[in-house]
């Protein structure tokens, strides 16, 4: 068989992710590869450190860029911190909720459950009951933006809730770093994960992670071995610290970090507000269009993503064949539905870079023509 070099089209990402990349990443990701351990290499991830820490909104000195995805991420935090017989406060109100509970039970601690509707927020009340029911809890864990139904959750209210009841935090952030307002610090977040192919508008494969001291001495403190050598933090921490003496851990993913310094430094530049604002605006303006369209959002507008538009399929319309037509006719790719929303719903993506006037302009014009199809 005769193989060719792979040219992929250039779409428009407007789905649940990966989101568009600007070109001044995608150049970076093109620059020479040195060494993982070469001084310039680890001057650059020192930086990194610096920027997550902005884009965090924190000054915990564990904050690195995991070389995994997202999905690493949440179980690096779940197994670094929770033992088996720990019981975990688990808050689902999504997949990723789900995702959750898996990770619990896999370590052999328990899940208490706290469900909350499809589409709707974490419901606070609920969460308080299960603590007070469950005064043994170590843990609360919740996802911060679901990105399977385009609903935020009160995540400074529920880390403070599980303050109050001397429990560590657990969070994923994967769809709403760099999306909307996320505070490590000020929330008091123990540890949260997110990554770099959402709003942060880098390419997949990177989790941007961070523990807090609470979080840092808990691992430390462990009765057990951690089960995964490879998500293991202790040895991490040597890797990424600060100190210019790295130990070999693994092999960093050069230029993939290349991009997500550059994606990094491109959001200190615009600023954080000034992010947070452009995807608010994009929103808003995605939303009056689809108004006129005649389709409804899945989420009540004071818990709706910005970033994350999720909407109801209009009675008549096949998901398949208008996600094809948007694909083939104006390369621009939206999300099916997932879980209790497959083949209800469509989720509509303004992360990061794609978060544009002009994508969300296509994004309207493109789906009246499919559905006038």
């Amino acid at each position: 068989m005769n193989f060719q070099s792979f040219n992929p089209p250039r779409r428009i990402l407007m789905g649940p992710g990966p989101s568009d990349i600007s070109p001044e990443v995608l150049a970076s990701l093109s620059r020479p590869v040195i060494g993982h351990l070469d001084p310039l290499f680890v001057g650059m991830m020192d930086e990194v450190k610096s920027l997550l820490q902005y884009a965090f909104q924190t000054k915990n000195e564990f904050t690195i860029a995991l070389s995994a995805p997202g999905s690493a991420g949440m179980e690096a935090c779940f197994v670094n911190l929770v033992e088996a017989g720990d019981k975990v406060i688990v808050c689902r109100n999504g997949v990723f909720g789900d995702r959750m509970i898996q990770n619990v039970t896999r370590i052999g601690a328990e899940a208490i459950v706290v469900d909350s509707a499809w589409g709707r927020a974490v419901e606070v009340d609920k969460v308080e009951q299960a603590l007070i029911a469950n005064p043994d809890a170590k843990f609360v864990a919740f996802v911060h933006a679901e990105t399977s139904t385009g609903a935020v959750s009160d995540a400074k209210t529920l880390c403070a809730l599980a303050q109050q009841h001397d429990c560590l935090t657990i969070v994923d952030a994967v769809t709403s770093l760099g999306g909307i307002e996320v505070k490590v610090d000020d929330w008091g977040i123990d540890a949260i994960y997110s990554g770099s192919q959402k709003c942060l508008s880098c390419v997949p494969g990177l989790s941007p992670i961070s523990f807090s001291q609470k979080a840092v001495n808990v691992i430390k403190e462990r009765k057990t071995v951690i089960q995964s050598w490879f998500l293991d933090q202790s040895l991490v921490m040597s890797y990424w610290s600060g100190d210019g003496k790295r130990s070999y851990h693994h092999t960093a993913p050069v230029n993939s970090l290349y991009g997500l310094h550059e994606s990094l430094v491109q959001l200190q530049n615009e600023g954080l507000e000034n992010r947070i604002a452009r995807h608010k605006a994009q929103h808003e303006a995605l939303a009056k269009g689809l108004a006129k369209l005649g389709i409804k959002f899945i989420v009540p507008e004071n818990e709706r993503l910005p970033q994350l538009n999720a909407i109801y399929i209009p009675e008549g319309a096949d998901d398949a064949k208008v996600r094809n037509y948007l694909l083939n006719k104006y390369n621009l790719e939206i999300g099916a539905g997932l879980g209790d929303l497959a083949g209800k719903a469509w989720r509509i993506g303004l992360m990061g870079y794609a978060a544009r006037s002009e994508n969300v302009t296509l994004c309207l014009a493109a789906l009246e023509d499919a559905l006038n199809q």
